[in-house]
């Protein structure tokens, strides 16, 4: 509790082919985010750099359902809720959340260690923003409800079971 979350990587709200878009709209379309092999290994560099030498406390990869998702899978497996900045006016909220950009990960760091870690993206051209703080019992992403996170962990772990006995999921 009490850390700084970062979002390492470029956002852009990328829907197409996302899962958003499958399990939330009933639709399949759109072509698929665009690869940059350099920015993929530049931002994995920084980001294993953070957690070999330590400063890193977390660390979570965006790819299937985005940002809000991996943000979910952060706070059930360490039982620790977060706060969200809102979505950036530029960018729709469901975007945001929910875009599969490539080359983007979730790193959470202690808040005093904060401003060094954004000093050193700058200095490796690494796009990296303050987007929020560890805390609490519920994930709160910008101004929308709250999610608790023993919601989502029962949601989360309840799925399988619920599917194989062959109820509704």
């Amino acid at each position: 509790a009490g850390e700084t979350i970062l979002l390492v990587g470029e956002t852009t709200g990328w829907l197409g082919q996302s899962l958003y878009l499958r399990d939330l709209c009933g639709r399949e379309e759109g072509a698929p985010p665009p690869v940059d092999l350099t920015e993929e290994r530049e931002n994995g560099d920084f980001v294993r750099a953070l957690i070999l030498d330590g400063t890193a406390t977390a660390a979570h990869d965006l790819s299937d359902g985005g940002l809000a998702v991996g943000l979910a899978e952060m706070a059930i497996a360490s039982g620790i809720g977060a706060t969200l900045s809102a979505a950036p006016a530029d960018i729709p909220a469901q975007a945001y959340w929910f875009g599969e950009d490539q080359a983007r990960y979730v790193v959470t760091v202690p808040a005093d260690k904060s401003e060094a870690v954004l000093a050193r993206a700058r200095a490796a051209s690494v796009p990296v923003w303050a987007i929020g703080t560890t805390g609490g019992d519920s994930l709160t992403l910008g101004k929308e409800r709250p999610l608790a996170v023993a919601q989502l962990r029962e949601h989360f772990e309840s799925w399988l079971p619920a599917y194989m006995a062959g109820g509704a999921v």
